[in-house]
């Protein structure tokens, strides 16, 4: 089957607890939060085998010079087969005319990103207060 790539905020707890999890995220234990959290980012996308979601993108933006990717995840029976490349390009075209596009990589991820597009910083990095491990 074909993915298709959906624009969409409305997803079922199950949904995103299944995707968060599939890839070990601490976030997947709490699909209640996420669902609501999915409604409130300026922008979401999506994959899709059929009913079954594989992949998602989530970003939030200033309106005008800065966006930042929150969440890039695709469910690891997927990844290798362009879904989260896909997903990128996506937030890369619809954010193309503002200043920044961050984004936080894990160091595993760093080819991924850089392969993308994406430039690591030499004078900055990430910092959290968080209570989660993942």
């Amino acid at each position: 089957m074909e993915t298709e790539y959906k624009d969409i905020r409305d997803f079922s707890c199950g949904e995103l607890e299944r995707l968060f999890c599939s890839v070990g995220w601490s976030s997947g234990s709490y699909p209640e939060k996420l669902a609501v959290a999915m409604k409130n980012f300026d922008t979401v996308y999506s994959a899709w085998d059929g009913d079954k979601l594989i992949g998602m993108i989530c970003a939030m933006d200033d309106g005008i010079m800065n966006a930042y990717v929150h969440y890039l995840l695709v469910d690891p029976d997927y990844q290798g087969k362009t879904v989260g490349r896909t997903l990128v390009g996506m937030v890369k075209q619809k954010y193309k005319d503002y200043l920044r596009i961050a984004v936080i990589a894990y160091n595993d991820e760093l080819s991924f990103y850089e392969n993308c597009g994406f430039v690591k910083s030499d004078d900055s990095s990430p910092m959290f207060i968080t209570s989660l491990w993942t």
